[in-house]
């Protein structure tokens, strides 16, 4: 029912990525099958015991909570959307409050094992390419998304900025250090092409090259299970932080819309906090 429209907004409107629109797109046609399986469609008569129905039957096909809260948030969206346009006159989602789960923090590169990958990259084989990707994103904690997407076009090197297009195509400017910004220069200098890192063809490099670069150098110097770009960020944010860094500055540079995206950082901080306070609280010295 109309998700060729909403899908349309989301896109011409909303701004979103094709990645994202493809996921809406899996998420509400997941739920329109639910509903054709039950002889139902989506009317001002279905109420929230089939929302509920179809939250069961993903639970019992061991769909975790999380994937459960992301699909329910797309068929929100499609609700309201279907309101907006007088398809429907109020959402049957309304009042629904998502799964409990748990939180999983990230942890964190340490400051040595950075250390030791800038110190060796000669030594792990490490090109032009992949030194300036890994220095890239740990000296911005930019997306792997917004890295593949920097054209040359997008460095200011005069006044120290790279312009990053992030997500729902909201642009915002990022400073760079004057390290990293010798590094962009010398790489530029063997590397002509639109993109600031690009394949064969001159596109954009693909998002799963990058992963592969980070799980390559990273499992030499880190024994943690998960190595991405994503942890990268994560680092760059907790280093910063845990350096004195003023958590609203850390936002604009992450892009988040919301402080909360940008307060999840502050749970990694808590073992130094922890630390810190007993070191220093009157009735512990």
């Amino acid at each position: 029912m109309y998700l060729d429209k909403f899908l349309n907004y989301l896109s011409f409107e909303r701004k979103y990525s094709s990645h994202t629109i493809y996921s809406y797109e899996n998420d509400v046609k997941g739920f329109l099958n639910f509903l054709k399986n039950n002889n139902t469609k989506i009317d001002n008569d279905l109420n929230y015991s089939f929302i509920r129905q179809w939250i069961v039957e993903l639970s019992e096909r061991k769909i975790s909570p999380v994937t459960i809260n992301r699909k329910t948030s797309s068929l929100k969206s499609y609700f309201k959307f279907l309101v907006k346009t007088g398809s429907i006159n109020k959402s049957p989602l309304k009042g629904h409050r998502n799964l409990k789960t748990n939180v999983k923090i990230v942890e964190p590169f340490t400051e040595k094992e950075l250390k030791e990958i800038f110190k060796n990259f000669s030594k792990y084989g490490a090109n032009d390419r992949d030194q300036l990707i890994i220095e890239l994103l740990y000296s911005t904690g930019i997306r792997r998304e917004e890295l593949i997407n920097i054209k040359v076009s997008d460095i200011n090197f005069e006044n120290k900025l790279i312009k990053i297009k992030g997500k729902r195509n909201k642009e915002r400017l990022v400073p760079i250090l004057p390290s990293l910004q010798l590094s962009i220069r010398k790489y530029l200098l063997k590397n002509k092409s639109k993109y600031l890192f690009s394949s064969k063809d001159g596109n954009m490099i693909s998002k799963s090259t990058v992963y592969r670069i980070i799980k390559r150098y990273f499992r030499k110097v880190s024994t943690k299970v998960k190595l991405s770009p994503h942890v990268l960020r994560h680092t760059f944010a907790t280093h910063l932080l845990n350096n004195g860094a003023d958590i609203n500055s850390i936002k604009e540079i992450l892009g988040h819309s919301s402080l909360s995206s940008t307060q999840i950082y502050t749970k990694i901080k808590m073992p130094k906090i922890i630390s810190d306070y007993k070191s220093s609280h009157p009735r512990e010295i």
